[in-house]
């Protein structure tokens, strides 16, 4: 056996085992999900154009008809760290774009990937996702208190945040990428851009049945940089002050070397 089958194997059989010990503090042998991710934190460098994640899961107390009746669904979001935005209008100036109206939103998601086993419309009705803000356009976009002009400018620009965030593809949805390996296993596969924010993401599932929605389970991702840049980026930010020497005496170098090395005798 392989050592990627073997991991996969160790990881199913956790999720099974946490998915039987959660359902023994549930009354009335309800249905419960449980899920676990292929890595706990991603290292992003230079050469990071982005990847797929692996979330494993497991549905236990499951009603044996349902379940052949392919009525149970999942629906997996990874959300990234809340963040605050703005979004702006531009507009023509004698001939020059602009910046003009703008409005500001607090507490966004700054990447959001979704997977489902089928169409969105077709697991649950529209106001059960507005309740759960399940979905891109169902996404809780929270204007700051000062921080638009109209009633009218808002509704517009609250339309205009996620298309501007699917155009970035820091937002996606992904219908049918959550996949049933057995009758109680599954595996959905969620995309993170090269553009992806790092920080602390948060991975959920939703559990539902003919329509309704029952269970949510939760696990975290970290994020982070790696490599050279960072060690830079990271140097220059905790010592900014000897990083500025070191960067004016590397220039007075460089300099002084390229003119040792190209000069005319």
């Amino acid at each position: 056996m392989s050592a990627l089958s073997s991991a996969f194997l160790t990881l199913v059989l956790a999720l099974a085992a946490v998915g039987g010990a959660g359902a023994q503090q549930l009354p009335g042998n309800k249905e419960t999900v449980e899920i676990g991710l292929s890595t706990d934190t991603i290292a992003i460098t230079s050469g990071f154009r982005g990847t797929d994640l692996t979330v494993f899961g497991a549905l236990d107390n499951a009603d044996p008809l349902i379940q052949r009746q392919g009525r149970y669904d999942i629906v997996v979001v990874l959300e990234g760290p809340a963040r605050d935005f703005v979004v702006r209008r531009k507009d023509r100036f004698f001939g020059i774009w602009v910046n003009a109206e703008s409005v500001s939103f607090q507490h966004i998601p700054a990447s959001y990937s979704l997977a489902s086993t089928r169409n969105l419309q077709d697991i649950a009705s529209p106001k059960i996702f507005g309740q759960l803000s399940l979905g891109v356009n169902n996404i809780y976009y929270e204007p700051m208190p000062d921080g638009f002009g109209s009633s009218q400018s808002l509704k517009e620009f609250t339309k205009e945040l996620p298309r501007l965030k699917l155009k970035q593809r820091l937002y996606n949805q992904r219908p049918g990428d959550v996949q049933f390996l057995s009758s109680t296993l599954f595996r959905a596969t969620l995309s993170l851009p090269a553009n992806v924010p790092v920080g602390k993401h948060v991975a959920r599932a939703y559990l539902f049945r003919n329509g309704e929605f029952l269970r949510e389970s939760a696990t975290s991702l970290n994020i982070v940089k790696a490599g050279l840049e960072f060690r830079i980026y990271r140097a220059a930010n905790q010592y900014s002050l000897l990083y500025g020497f070191f960067a004016v005496f590397l220039a007075v170098v460089t300099g002084w070397m390229g003119r040792l090395i190209f000069r005319k005798d």
